[in-house]
Order: C-alpha cells, then sequence, then structure tokens
C-alpha cells in the first residue's frame, strides 16, 4: 500500500527509510547483533527463492548467551521460571550459558551433530528452553512439539521432521492436574517408521516412569554423555535452520516452517527494540508455551538477545485462582507483557475484582496477539482494570513470519491505539488488500491481506516441501507483474488512515445476500453485550439469502442462557453491524474450539452445522468443545423441527 499519514514524524521517517533502501536498512538492523563474518549480500531473491545476509555468519545461542557473558554482564538475570504450583527457578545469564554449554556437551556425546533434528515434547520448563539454546549452539535443529498433542499429532511431527531424538518431561502441570507425557511419546514411535534412536526423559512425577531398554535414558544419564565432550558454538551461514515448527493448524494439516539463524533473529530482535520497546533492564513476560512461535521468539530468542530478564510460565494463568496472573505480575515486578486477546477473555469472564489489590504498577506496557483484540476486551483492558495509565497494543503476525508483521511502534514512537485494528505495516513490509483476482482493493473495501515483498521474518520454505510453500503461499493470488505475492490467508482492510483491520480467515468470511461480513466483525459484535465472554461465529447455508450466522457463545461468570438473553444479542449484533447481518441461532456453550495457541477454530463450528468431519484438530485445545458444540446444534435442530411439527409445518 502507499504512504501512510501519521501524526508520529518519527515513526514516519522509520518507515521511508525501509521504503526507501530495504537493503540499508536492514544492513542497518543486522549490526545490531553479532556476527562471527559479516554478510556479502545483504538479500537475494530469486522468484520464489530468497536469501537474506548471504554469507554470513552467527549463531542464535551465543548471541542470547555469551556474547552478554563476555561484556560483563553475566550476573544480570536472564530467566526467571514460574509454576502453577508456586516452583520459583531463577537464572543469571553466566548460570544459564553454563547449563546450555553442558547440555550441547551432551547432545554431542549423544551423536548429535550440526544439521541433525531433534524433538522436544516438553513443557515450558528450563530444561527445555535450556535444550532449545544448546541445540542451535552446536547447529543442530529443535522441533518444539507443544506438551498437550496426543500421540498422532506428536508422531506425525517426529516423522515429518526425520528427528535422531526425542527429549521429554514425563508429566506437564495443567490447572493442578499431573498430564502424563510418557506413554504418548510410546504410542507416538509404535508402528516405525521414523528415525528416533533416543528418547531422553526429564522425571518430574511421583510415578514410576516405564523405560524401553536401550532407547530410553533419564535426563541425568544424558548429561553424563556430556563430560568428555566439547562445548564449543558453532558459527551458522545466515540461511542455515535454526529450528522447524508445525503452524497452529487452525485451518488444514500443519506445515513445518522453517527459520534461520541470520534473518530470524534480526527480525524478531528489532521488532522487540521497534515494537515493544525492549531494554536490557525490562522484566519481560510472555504468558505464551515454547510450543508456539511466541514462545520461541519472545519467551526464549528475542529477550535474551536483547540482554533482558525473561519470565517462563508453566500451567494456567487463572490456576490455584483468577488472581493468578496479577500475583505473578507484582510478585517479579513485571515491566512489559505480551499475552493473547483469548487470555484477556478469559480474564474478562471473571471480572476486574480479581486483579483489585494487586500492584502491578511496574507494568508500563501490554501487548496482544494471536486473534483479533476485539474492542470490548481492548476496553475492559484498557480503561477498566489499567485506568489507562498502561496501553493495552495490539498486533498482528503468524508462525511463518516470526514476529510481528502489522502493530504499533511503541518503541520507536507511539501512534494513536484504534481498538480492533492491528496497527499498521510494520517497516519493511510492504502489504495491500486485494481481491481473489489480484486487483488492490480501495480504502475501507475489504479482500485478502497479502504481502509484495519478502521480509528477514519470513521463512524461506517449509521442511521437506518446498514447492508446497510456493503454491501454498505465492501462487494463492494472482500479482500484477507475476512475480508472485505472499498470501497471508486473512481477509482484510485498510482505512483511510492506514491501519489495518483484520476480519478472520479469507475462507472464514460469511456472505449474506451477496454482502460480505467478517467473523471477527460479528463476534466483536457479540461481545458488546456485558454478558457475553467469547463467541465464535461461522456461516450457515440458507435457501434465501445464501448464508445466515451461526453463533456459539460463552457467558461470563453469573450470567445464565435464556431467550431472553438471545434476543438481545441478535438485537445487539443488529445495532453493531445493521440488518444485513441476520442471525440464523446462538448457542450457550462452556467453551469454543481453539487451537492450544488460542486461536478459535471456526471450521469446526461449519463441519459440525453441515454434518461433516472436522478433519485435522489435533491441535484442539479440548476435544470436549467439539462434542459440546455438536450437542448445541442437534439440540437447536430438535427444538426447530418439533416447532414445526406442532404448527403442521411438516
Amino acid at each position: 500500500m502507499g504512504a501512510i499519514d501519521l501524526v508520529n514524524p518519527v515513526v514516519n521517517r522509520w518507515l521511508e527509510e525501509a521504503r526507501e533502501n530495504p537493503d540499508r536498512f536492514w544492513g542497518k538492523a543486522a549490526e545490531q547483533v553479532h556476527w562471527f563474518r559479516p554478510w556479502e549480500r545483504t538479500f537475494d531473491w530469486d522468484y520464489p527463492t530468497f536469501r537474506w545476509f548471504v554469507g554470513g555468519e552467527t549463531n542464535l545461542s551465543y548471541n542470547a548467551l555469551d556474547y552478554h557473558v563476555n561484556r560483563g554482564w553475566g550476573g544480570h538475570t536472564a530467566l526467571v521460571y514460574v509454576s502453577e504450583r508456586g516452583d520459583r527457578r531463577l537464572f543469571t545469564y553466566g548460570q544459564l550459558l553454563f547449563e546450555v554449554e553442558r547440555t550441547a556437551s551432551a547432545l554431542r556425546g549423544l551423536g548429535l551433530q550440526k544439521g541433525d533434528r531433534l524433538t522436544i515434547y516438553m513443557p515450558t520448563c528450563p530444561e527445555a528452553i535450556i535444550l532449545m539454546l544448546a541445540t542451535v549452539r552446536i547447529g543442530a535443529v529443535h522441533s518444539v512439539v507443544f506438551a498437550g498433542f496426543g500421540a498422532g499429532a506428536l508422531g506425525d511431527r517426529i516423522r515429518a521432521s526425520g528427528s535422531r531424538a526425542v527429549f521429554i518431561s514425563d508429566i506437564t502441570y495443567r490447572k493442578g492436574k499431573d498430564v502424563e507425557l510418557k506413554s504418548i511419546v510410546d504410542a507416538s514411535l509404535e508402528g516405525g517408521g521414523n528415525s528416533v534412536e533416543h528418547v531422553v526423559v526429564l522425571k518430574r512425577g511421583k510415578d514410576t516412569v516405564q523405560m524401553q531398554e536401550r532407547r530410553d535414558i533419564t535426563w541425568a544419564e544424558f548429561l553424563e554423555y556430556g563430560r568428555k565432550q566439547p562445548s564449543s558454538h558453532v558459527p551458522m551461514e545466515a540461511n542455515e535452520p535454526a529450528f522447524i515448527l508445525a503452524t497452529s493448524g487452525t485451518t488444514a494439516k500443519p506445515k513445518l516452517a522453517v527459520h534461520t539463524h541470520g534473518a530470524y533473529q534480526v527480525w524478531i530482535a528489532s521488532m522487540a527494540r521497534w515494537v515493544f520497546g525492549l531494554q536490557p533492564q525490562d522484566v519481560w513476560w510472555s504468558t505464551s508455551d515454547i510450543g508456539w512461535i511466541v514462545g520461541h521468539s519472545y519467551i526464549v530468542y528475542a529477550p535474551l538477545i536483547l540482554g533482558c530478564t525473561t519470565l517462563a510460565y508453566e500451567g494456567s494463568i487463572d490456576y490455584p485462582d483468577p488472581a493468578t496472573l496479577w500475583k505473578v505480575m507484582e510478585e517479579f515486578r513485571v515491566t512489559s507483557m505480551f499475552t493473547s486477546p483469548t487470555a484477556v477473555r478469559l480474564l474478562m469472564r471473571y471480572g476486574e475484582s480479581f486483579a483489585s489489590g494487586y500492584d502491578f504498577s511496574s507494568l508500563t506496557r501490554l501487548f496482544c496477539a494471536g486473534e483479533v483484540l476485539n474492542a470490548p476486551a481492548w476496553e475492559w483492558l484498557q480503561k477498566r482494570v489499567f485506568k489507562d495509565r498502561v496501553p493495552v497494543i495490539d498486533h498482528m503476525w503468524q508462525t511463518e513470519t516470526g514476529g510481528p508483521v502489522f502493530g504499533n511502534p511503541y518503541g520507536v514512537g507511539m501512534i494513536p491505539i484504534k481498538p480492533g485494528s492491528a496497527g499498521i505495516p510494520l517497516a519493511g513490509i510492504e502489504a495491500k488488500v486485494v481481491n481473489a483476482d489480484g486487483r488492490p482493493c480501495a480504502p475501507e473495501e475489504k479482500g485478502i491481506m497479502v504481502v509484495t515483498r519478502p521480509f528477514p521474518g519470513l521463512i524461506q520454505s517449509l521442511w521437506g516441501e518446498p514447492e508446497r510453500y510456493k503454491t501454498d503461499y505465492w501462487e494463492r493470488v494472482p500479482s500484477e507483474d507475476g512475480q508472485g505475492v505472499y498470501y497471508m490467508g486473512d481477509a482484510a482492510h485498510f482505512d483511510a488512515d492506514g491501519y489495518a483491520w483484520f476480519a478472520g480467515r479469507a475462507d472464514e468470511v460469511i456472505k449474506i445476500a451477496a454482502h460480505r461480513i467478517g467473523t471477527i466483525e460479528v463476534e466483536t459484535a457479540l461481545l458488546r453485550h456485558p454478558a457475553v465472554a467469547e463467541a465464535g461465529v461461522t456461516g450457515r447455508p440458507d435457501d434465501l439469502r445464501g448464508e445466515v450466522i451461526s453463533a456459539f457463545v460463552v457467558l461470563r461468570v453469573g450470567n445464565t442462557p435464556s431467550d431472553g438473553l438471545r434476543k438481545e444479542l441478535v438485537e445487539t449484533v443488529r445495532n453493531e453491524l445493521g440488518p444485513l447481518a441476520v442471525i440464523g441461532e446462538i448457542h450457550f456453550v462452556s467453551m469454543l474450539p481453539k487451537t492450544r495457541s488460542g486461536k478459535i477454530m471456526r471450521r469446526v463450528f461449519k463441519a459440525v452445522i453441515l454434518g461433516r468431519d472436522p478433519g485435522d484438530i489435533s491441535t484442539i485445545e479440548d476435544d470436549a468443545s467439539v462434542d459440546e458444540a455438536r450437542l448445541a446444534w442437534m439440540r437447536m435442530r430438535a427444538e426447530v423441527l418439533g416447532e414445526q411439527k406442532e404448527d403442521g409445518i411438516m
């Protein structure tokens, strides 16, 4: 899109510098991280193949740890670990480097070397973070799988990555329960078809763990492998892989995104400065999990590259009680925070009373991403909880982009916040909204968001599927010059000021009487009602209008479903969006089907309504949410049929 008219001249200059000479701009940004050898060329692009910082040598782990220790920063707190059970562990940069070196030596002792892949199936605990840093330190490639996936999803990822070893915890914690993991790993490896030679088990639970002879070893035994092995880092060419991470899978079978040592760290470190405003004195808390890209980029790598203190939390932020998040914030004097809109709506469901009485005056800003931060949720946190003292800033990115793509550049200079908008395209992002034929859309006209030029955070390939990367991402939408455009997969529009507004996945837009309404728009309207905590919607086929809206609603604590409330919600949507937003039905449920990273799986609603198999739901947070949605739909259909019989229609 064209130039953005902003009131902040500093931000305007920043955007213009990136637009005028991208190579020079990113060359300057890359100078902010350490390189063993400088790059020869900043950017090569032979569509669809591109590379960044060609010939340069660096290492993610070295820049996150050794660099700071070598400059006398070893005594600064690097990592704070907190669990829902009250566990507390702190590591300085020097201590964390010691543990990473020891683990790197053990990896070498186990026979792993540069280019080998290993799977990490562990919760957000220190050993998992240490293992991630140790893996990239020796030039191996980690594939972290969220410690909550079932055997099928885990097995698929192990086989697709070609992992030689799997590292696990025997249990993870979830709302006071020990969730057993070892049997899931065993089941995932049954039947062969994988390259796994070792399973390393971190023992944390009380129960005995079944170990398979010659394959399974304990964490302590694993560390013994490193006693006589070197722990030195491996200089990595900028375009060599650092890790593999499966996409969250809201729409289809997950793809294995590949992020590299060079461009990835330049991007995430730059965006940590420019968007989040991170400084070494910050105590930074990202409430995500290391199983997701947010956990990789903004629990582990970027905060450590910038010399911050990063807080890693294992468990549920509302356990043992809804005040847990506020208690942790107060205890560790958190200065800046990253959470998800799902988490905000969860807290909103409990109400702001749980935040009262806790001192979070240390907090200076809070960021959200994952789903659109609907205006009602933003207003609740910004106005009722923070009393306008702390800016609540939405932004948008994907597993494939490594870090923020749209946002409000807090670290460069704040621009006005528009609740519900993801902000503006950030420096280096050449984005536009187009229709299905590739024609650019006018301001306020809805279409599909695309990016016209690669940027350092963008993946260069999918692991083992280079052709799929080209067809799924660069050839989905026609381009005017034939060069291809990166398909983000989201329906969106730009407003007259250049702010981006996302309306949901492009294939989830609801078409009512030839009018297109985004799922996010309807969900936001429903959230305007004070009884609603969460909402998920989809389109249902309708003979007269083509489609009508089918809504699934979770109520705030203290509210109960009723026909009267249904009528109020229909009226709320009508008042917000007009008469075109026709509600077919509203179902009250206790939870929505969401991925474990917090994204609503709207395609599950569609499958339930059409009586189809929902497809791959290996990333779903709770299978019971599918059953509940199906029962709600069947109950409603039974009621309609009963009414039709009484009226003599059938």
